[in-house]
């Protein structure tokens, strides 16, 4: 049993169901991240576990009790909004303390806890100013700080950078993160970034259609994805998705794909189990950064294979330049050193890093695990 626990809990609106035996158990102190496109039910769970969401079936627990039917104010949760929601007539200090003064706390302990809070967020300075007064990133802060003061159970973060630049949502992730290390409070984090999924967590729930597709460390979601669905959402640039088929090659498998003169290429495999999948088609998955020019390659990996084929598309990114090639009709995109000198139409040297390579099987979309 965990701290919080989500077992076999669904929704419904009337006949349709948009959550679907949904079973994830945290720890405590535990950072949990729910993520997924718009609309795949993120939100629904995390209002559900805060209780403005009733349960069609299954059951929600905190520390052992169940919170099915137990209204939000009796939960021991804080909730960080998208928008907010801070009172504009009141002022920062008023804005923090206001849910404490409403459970009765005393003021010289609501005064304390606000000035613990403001410390640590580095708002102690703006305490007298009215949200109006402040910036985006301002009001955030008081909003989590609002969170901190009550000394909750868990806290629940929905989608609470969305409204700000990109910079600001750097710094404010890395407040976040530097908040939970020193905290170790439990969180539940709902967000359509991956970006923000992969650095703050400590386990990642990826949602689509309203099932839980995968649910594992950011290692895991990374580098084993379950399915395809996965495998393309996490990672920016995604992970290239293309047709191959498995041939067997001086006894071992490799994945017979075509390059752009439209010969046949062999890759390895570094797992011997896919010789299962002899003369038989999949999805063969690999990531940006697995495929890069000689001097790029990994050193540690046991795989690397290379590969000519002609360069379709340059992309300078500051630290990194994206090369796009063309394999099985698919653009695929490889993630080179900056100062790589390489231009469209060339024929280029490409090293392919087979131990990252993941395999697909193309009916269901799910990962082969030879």
């Amino acid at each position: 049993m965990g701290f919080l626990d989500i077992a076999n809990v669904t929704k419904s609106y009337g006949a349709v169901e948009v959550l679907h035996r949904v079973d994830i158990s945290v720890a405590e102190g535990e950072f949990l991240v729910l993520v997924g496109p718009s609309g795949c039910g993120k939100s629904t769970l995390l209002n559900m576990i805060a209780g403005l969401e009733g349960i069609t079936s299954g059951e929600i627990a905190i520390k052992g009790r169940a919170m099915n039917g137990v209204h939000p104010s009796r939960r021991n949760i804080a909730m960080v909004f998208q928008s907010y929601a801070l009172y504009p007539n009141m002022t920062v200090a008023q804005n923090i303390t206001f849910g404490l003064e409403m459970h009765g706390v005393p003021k010289p302990e609501r005064e304390a806890a606000m000035t613990r809070v403001a410390a640590m967020l580095q708002i102690d300075k703006l305490l007298d100013r009215k949200p109006g007064q402040l910036s985006g990133g301002q009001r955030q802060r008081v909003a989590m700080g609002r969170a901190l003061v009550r000394n909750p159970d868990v806290f629940l973060f929905d989608e609470p950078l969305s409204n700000l630049d990109a910079k600001l949502r750097v710094d404010m992730r890395t407040e976040i993160k530097k908040l939970h290390q020193s905290l170790k409070t439990t969180i539940v984090y709902v967000t359509h970034d991956q970006i923000e999924a992969m650095t703050l967590s400590t386990r990642i729930a990826v949602m689509n259609k309203g099932y839980v597709q995968q649910l594992g460390t950011p290692k895991d979601i990374y580098d084993t994805p379950a399915n395809v669905f996965v495998a393309t959402f996490m990672g920016s640039p995604a992970m290239n998705i293309l047709p191959a088929r498995v041939v067997m090659q001086d006894g071992a498998p490799h994945a017979a794909v075509i390059d752009a003169a439209g010969q046949t290429r062999h890759l390895r495999f570094s797992q011997p189990g896919m010789a299962g999948w002899a003369g038989r088609e999949i999805l063969l998955g690999i990531r940006p950064e697995a495929i890069t020019d000689p001097e790029g390659a990994d050193r540690k990996s046991g795989n690397i294979q290379h590969l000519s084929n002609t360069v379709v598309v340059t992309e300078p990114a500051g630290a990194d330049t994206f090369v796009t090639m063309t394999l099985s009709g698919r653009d695929v995109v490889g993630r080179m050193r900056a100062d790589v000198t390489v231009t469209p139409g060339q024929s280029f040297g490409f090293t392919i890093n087979m131990d990252k390579a993941v395999a697909f099987d193309p009916d269901t979309e799910a990962r082969i695990a030879p």
